[in-house]
């Protein structure tokens, strides 16, 4: 079978049947309906690789998966921004599910990192919504390429793991449609999504399950999703409320608890029976969707699927520092001291829902020894062991005496697997404090240390950092990152990567102190629009690395930049263009980013966001135009007197660079914006009603003309006029004694201005 009359099935099944529907059946499958031919069909965890459960469905099975390629994690993927490279991973996952019978697989998760110590930041990719979102959307593009559907999570607002299942997120709307459903709303809208999932936590007092507001004001009416909403395992609450809400479908089973709950609300009417046939719907239209691709199941390459993880994984890796050149390492010298023994036990991924049972697996140890053959010797100490947290002088002292014979000393240091995990937050940014003792200790007896880090948050780097002249961000690079560590060290392929978040000097700088994980059940988020790179900028605080920042083995030099302004309002776009210059010697990428100021806005705005940016590749010499569109959203902020995105008249900064903080050209436009004008009303300032060009007149007449015993006419117009006075509403200044103007000459002007 390969399509289902919808119409007819919907008018055929009993209220018991689309109650059944509407829950899973086990664990990863819907509810199939026998006697009228309805499948059920699976889905199962991503993102960064398929973990389909090997057995039959009944259990979770979070240790027991088939083989599968194991790709970047999103920390790792989200530095390379590069939507097309991640269109191409969805696209392979996407084959990968077809093989294994899979309809949906869950992901990409998109959640915003507020805060560095959140125990999924591995899963999330960054600290930005627009960078989030396009490279979300290419990833969703590419999994649906291949008739498999994605699941967008966490929809919305689950920026921590500490009480996520009850937590209420306190968030204002303009922070959270500028910076926590905009990257939702960006894969929505620009790769139509098969399903999003709800998360588990409350929003502003009400769980998203069980959210109208979110779930089908803002997702279906104002962003016309048109796909099913499916819950976070375990995340439904009400089940009556969620339907109503616009929850589609309960997942896992909930051993017929959730279906008995919908037929009884609907019976005794506190259910419509429109909403359950409007979910039924959605659920029958998602197993059309996943029929034809189920319907042709072929085989993938894992061979090809994993020279493009090792491709992932070279793009993903940020050279944060390397002093002197010491990188790329030469083929031919001295010993090299390989120590840490995340060398040869590498971590790739994260724990929790999203681990994968990779095809194959390479460590950098064993690629090192490979790479440098007979032109280096390699040597190899463990340093210390994962788990522990003591200093094993045994291991310190084979690793210090090592490192002094060698010419260069690589060590490789990083978060163990229990440090982050879904579950639960972190406790510190810090690296384990006994690798920290052995880089110390590796640092005093060889000038020429490299450190090679594998996290999937964010962590400190300062001040060790100043005692090593060459820092690798590795994050959790898949089950090709050893090779492709290799190959970045030794030059075979040049560092791209770009941060996707801050590196703060100190956990103390970041916005979210004394707000994460909030207390007795709720979580305010003060810091309002000011996350990552927002934030630091508005306090000017110094960062050990900024958002953007990458190092490469060449250099770009940027030259003419142009912007220009086309339409007005919310038609308005600016077309935007530099010449970039490869400088350098070696042929490499560079990633120009685009953020825009707007220095005299009526509102707070941050004093930079990201609105665009490209990567290119140039072979030493070579120079070309980047150029990119910014349409009015880029421009916008959500007026919350509106309840909508405006485009405010003025100039804006068009800020051209390599990083954050790397801003080579800036160009600046003037854009016509909106009229934004308020009706005015009783309740309008006076200012508003002084301002208004048919209301301002009649009063300036009435304070002209009549007598004013109050003398506070004086104090509204004229030389001597007077803020505070402005600032009262019209309503209760007429009240005041002696004032020359009544409520009734309020109202009177209003009937004939109208609206």
């Amino acid at each position: 079978m390969t399509h289902l009359d919808i119409d007819r099935l919907l008018a055929e099944l009993t209220l018991p049947e689309k109650a059944a529907l509407l829950s899973g059946s086990d664990f990863w499958h819907t509810t199939p309906v026998e006697r009228l031919g309805i499948p059920a069909v699976m889905l199962t965890d991503g993102p960064h690789g398929l973990r389909k459960e090997a057995g039959d469905g009944e259990q979770l099975g979070l240790a027991n998966s088939v083989p599968a390629t194991c790709f970047p994690t999103a920390a790792a993927l989200a530095s390379t921004w590069n939507p097309e490279l991640l269109t191409g991973i969805g696209a392979a996952l996407g084959r990968e599910c077809r093989t294994e019978g899979v309809a949906v697989l869950l992901g990409p998760g998109v959640n915003m990192k507020r805060s560095p110590l959140c125990g999924r930041n591995f899963e999330y990719f960054a600290e930005d919504p627009l960078l989030a979102g396009e490279l979300g959307a290419a990833l969703v593009t590419g999994v649906q390429s291949q008739g498999v559907g994605t699941s967008v999570k966490h929809f919305a607002v689950n920026n921590q793991e500490t009480d996520r299942m009850t937590v209420s997120a306190e968030v204002d709307e303009r922070s959270l449609r500028e910076i926590y459903l905009a990257a939702f709303e960006r894969i929505v809208t620009q790769a139509r999504p098969w399903t999003v999932m709800c998360s588990y936590n409350r929003i502003n007092g009400v769980y998203a399950s069980e959210n109208r507001w979110l779930l089908t004001e803002v997702l279906r009416r104002d962003w016309g999703f048109d796909g099913l909403v499916v819950s976070d395992w375990g995340a439904v609450n009400e089940r009556d409320a969620a339907v109503s809400a616009g929850l589609d479908l309960e997942m896992p089973s909930s051993q017929g608890i959730g279906p008995r709950k919908i037929v009884e609300a609907v019976r005794s009417g506190v259910l419509d029976e429109a909403d359950v046939d409007l979910a039924v719907v959605r659920v029958l239209h998602l197993v059309n969707r996943a029929l034809p691709g189920l319907s042709d199941r072929q085989p993938y390459d894992p061979q090809a699927h994993h020279r493009l993880a090792h491709e992932a994984a070279v793009q993903s890796a940020v050279l944060l520092r390397n002093e002197g050149g010491l990188l790329p390492l030469a083929p031919t010298g001295g010993p090299v001291a390989v120590i840490g023994e995340f060398a040869r036990t590498p971590r790739y991924q994260g724990a929790g829902s999203s681990q994968v049972n990779p095809t194959r697996l390479d460590d950098a140890l064993s690629a090192l020894r490979t790479s440098f053959g007979a032109g280096r010797e390699v040597t190899f100490a463990p340093g210390y062991r994962i788990e522990s947290e003591q200093v094993d002088e045994t291991l310190l002292a084979e690793a210090v005496a090592q490192a002094r014979a060698a010419a260069v000393a690589v060590v490789f240091l990083g978060l163990p697997p229990a440090a982050e995990s879904e579950g639960y937050d972190r406790d510190t940014m810090a690296l384990p404090a006994h690798q920290v003792t052995l880089l110390e200790r590796i640092a005093e007896v060889n000038d020429n240390t490299v450190v090679v880090l594998a996290n999937g948050g964010a962590v400190l780097v300062d001040p060790w950092q100043q005692r090593v002249r060459a820092v690798l961000e590795g994050w959790l690079l898949g089950q090709a990152g050893g090779g492709a560590i290799a190959d970045l060290l030794l030059g075979r392929a040049n560092p791209s990567g770009r941060l996707a978040e801050t590196i703060p000097l100190r956990y103390a700088d970041n916005p979210t102190i004394g707000a994460f994980p909030g207390e007795h059940g709720t979580v305010r988020y003060g810091e309002g629009l000011l996350i990552g790179y927002r934030w630091y900028d508005a306090r000017e605080l110094p960062v050990a690395y900024p958002f953007g920042h990458g190092l490469s083995y060449t250099t770009f030099g940027y030259g003419e930049a142009r912007a220009t302004v086309h339409g007005a309002g919310p038609d308005v776009r600016v077309e935007v263009g530099c010449v970039i210059t490869n400088t350098g010697d070696r042929a490499g990428h560079e990633v120009v980013q685009v953020y825009v100021s707007d220095p005299h806005a009526s509102v707070y705005r941050p004093r930079q966001e990201l609105k665009g940016f490209a990567k290119v590749w140039l072979e030493p010499g070579a120079s070309t135009e980047v150029t990119m569109t910014l349409d009015a959203r880029a421009l916008s902020y959500w007026d919350t007197r509106h309840g909508r995105w405006v485009v405010e008249g003025g100039d804006f900064d068009i800020r051209i660079g390599a990083s954050s903080r790397d801003i080579r050209r800036i160009v600046t436009v003037s854009v016509t914006g909106e009229d934004l004008t308020l009706p005015v009303s009783a309740e309008s300032l006076a200012a508003q009603w002084l301002a208004d060009p048919r209301l301002g007149p009649r009063l300036s007449a009435a304070l002209a003309t009549r007598t004013d015993p109050s003398g506070l006419g004086a104090l509204l117009v004229g030389p001597d006029a007077n803020a505070m006075i402005l600032a009262i509403p019209m309503r209760r200044l007429v009240r005041f004694p002696g004032f020359p103007v009544t409520e009734e000459d309020l109202a009177h002007w209003l009937a004939e201005t109208g609206p």
